[in-house]
């Protein structure tokens, strides 16, 4: 079984000893409920059947309705969504699983059909993003991928607000049942967009110097600490060394310097005392590894949990583990595919394939009716 036993040696995350290493990242699914973006039995059911994973994180969730870029994502700012995600949550806690839920603002990649009002988009600045789509739904069940119009700059004042609003949603996410949050940092979206020299041409105490740049980042991370504590919190980044025609569709935005952006942005997480941090890796075929200096000087500044997705076999994964310089990984497209990959991995067992064309929207076709293997999940690894 190679060095696949690595997965299971228990890894401690803020207050939770995890049964194993095995992440199931934030996966967006397009299946909420309409109209009111709500969590529903089904989603409840996806990650019941995966909650043999050490560790879930939902999807992204918005935090508020200005933060959605593609339709039939899921909400945690009304009443409705509240009670929607404590279904899941409570069928997760069911099966002894542990899960966060991803705290989601797009910024500018979105599109006035997704506006309240038909408005223009919200960003640091008024940079319209490239080789980026929004998808806006042209009628009940379907959509299309659009290009996001320029966005209109913040207010200092407004910036202020969208600090509370990670707060309300944090407390909601606590008060919807779930274990703690994932604060989206990466991707392209807003606070990424506040991080990156690219979209953010700001002359205030929000812009221009890479302290500047973090500085939503260290409010967001200070204030949602103080609600909920730090030990319920981590962040995910994506720290993309090599310019592709491809990163800002699939991972986000290249900066110039981003060895040094990203160390000094881990150093954020790290004074305020966050449980984990995840780094997702670019997942397109061939793309480039990140450096092993980089990975040394992640684990050199960050004294939480560190999670890599990426384009990660099981082999590979169990190589970066053995390291050391990684506590867990995660896998997406095959955790979709295998909903007991624990239990494959532990045993084996052949993988699943993924079809592709069910990944978002639609029902319970490509979602929950992926077949579990035949043999009996072992116990050892039911946790």
């Amino acid at each position: 079984m190679s060095s696949n036993h690595v997965y299971f040696n228990p890894v401690q995350l803020g207050h939770h000893l995890l049964q194993n290493r095995i992440v199931l990242p934030p996966l967006t699914r397009q299946r909420a409920a309409q109209p009111g973006d709500v969590a529903t039995e089904l989603m409840a059911e996806y990650y019941r059947q995966r909650a043999t994973a050490g560790f879930i994180v939902t999807e992204g969730i918005q935090i508020e309705p200005r933060g959605q870029g593609y339709a039939w994502t899921p909400g945690i700012y009304t009443n409705e969504q509240v009670e929607g995600w404590r279904k899941v949550t409570d069928a997760v806690h069911a099966e002894g699983g542990v899960i966060f839920a991803q705290l989601w603002h797009v910024g500018r990649v979105s599109h006035h059909a997704l506006q309240p009002n038909g408005d223009a988009p919200i960003a640091p600045s008024a940079i319209a993003p490239q080789k980026v789509k929004a998808f806006i739904e042209t009628a009940p069940g379907a959509g299309e991928l659009v290009s996001p119009p320029t966005p209109r700059a913040l207010t200092v004042s407004e910036i202020k607000s969208l600090v509370d609003l990670y707060v309300q949603a944090a407390r909601n996410a606590i008060a919807a049942g779930f274990d703690g949050i994932e604060l989206h940092c990466a991707n392209g979206y807003l606070v990424n967009q506040f991080i990156s020299v690219h979209a953010n041409n700001r002359s205030d105490e929000y812009g221009g110097t890479l302290h500047n740049r973090l500085r939503f980042l260290r409010e967001i991370v200070s204030a949602v600490a103080a609600a909920i504590g730090p030990e319920r919190m981590g962040v995910r980044f994506t720290p993309l060394f090599e310019s592709t025609d491809q990163d800002r569709v699939y991972i986000g935005l290249v900066e110039d310097d981003p060895h040094a952006t990203y160390i000094e942005a881990i150093k954020v997480l790290e004074d305020a005392g966050v449980a984990y941090l995840s780094i997702a890796e670019a997942d397109w075929d061939n793309a480039p590894d990140l450096p092993m200096k980089f990975r040394q000087a992640v684990r050199s500044a960050f004294s939480g949990a560190v999670i890599y997705a990426g384009k990660y076999t099981i082999e590979r994964g169990a190589r970066l583990l053995e390291t050391g310089l990684a506590d867990m990984v995660a896998f997406g497209r095959t955790f979709i595919a295998n909903p007991d990959l624990p239990a494959r991995i532990a045993n084996g067992w052949p993988l699943n394939t993924l079809d592709a064309a069910t990944l978002y929207g639609g029902g319970a076709e490509g979602f929950t009716d992926y077949p579990f293997h035949p043999h009996q999940v072992p116990d050892n690894v039911a946790g």
